[in-house]
């Protein structure tokens, strides 16, 4: 990951920084912290579950790696691998795809854990906490080092697990019960060496 040399004093104003690129950048103690393309397995588990809830839901309501959003924390902004926004939203993210801590939470978000420690650790713990912290009402943590998928809910103020799928289970989702998926069916999707 490279580090641009630029100070940032609040959101706002990195949320008015273009440098000219598509790059993403994470907003660290005010620098920008650019992140690293994705894997190639992350990003077709993303697009396999992408499709599905566009069947579902429309793709209008389904966004891919770069939507991003603004969390409290460091670093200040994350760009999940797939989220579920609400109608509203749509108009909401016409101009820049950044749903705000001013704006209603997404009602999903999913994220696809890299290989690593590291990676583990930011998906399951603090990215957790963060869009907890949000109110983002689910949380899925999709696992392709032990094929599983995690599906956290937000009764309260804090994230329950629903379940831990793996193999031929039906991920339960609180929010999507129409959707008729299994965990294999996502791991199938994409081949693995």
């Amino acid at each position: 990951m490279l580090s641009v040399k630029h100070r940032f004093q609040s959101f706002e104003e990195y949320l008015s920084y273009d440098d000219g690129t598509d790059k993403l950048y994470e907003l660290f103690n005010g620098e920008l912290i650019e992140m690293p393309p994705e894997s190639g397995i992350n990003v077709q588990i993303a697009t396999f579950l992408l499709i599905q809830f566009a069947s579902l839901l429309g793709y209008r309501r389904v966004r891919g790696h770069g939507l991003e959003l603004e969390v409290r924390g460091e670093p200040r902004n994350r760009y999940p691998d797939l989220t579920i926004i609400r109608e509203e939203h749509i108009q909401q993210l016409a101009q820049r795809n950044t749903i705000r801590l001013s704006m209603l939470p997404p009602l999903l978000v999913v994220e696809v854990v890299s290989p690593g420690e590291l990676q583990r650790h930011r998906d399951f713990i603090a990215k957790r906490v963060q869009y907890q912290d949000c109110g983002i009402p689910e949380y899925w943590i999709v696992d392709p080092e032990n094929q599983t998928v995690l599906v956290l809910e937000l009764p309260d103020n804090t994230y329950s697990e629903i379940g831990n799928f793996s193999g031929d289970d039906l991920i339960v989702s609180p929010q999507f019960n129409q959707l008729n998926l299994k965990v294999a069916q996502i791991f199938a999707a994409v081949h693995q060496d």
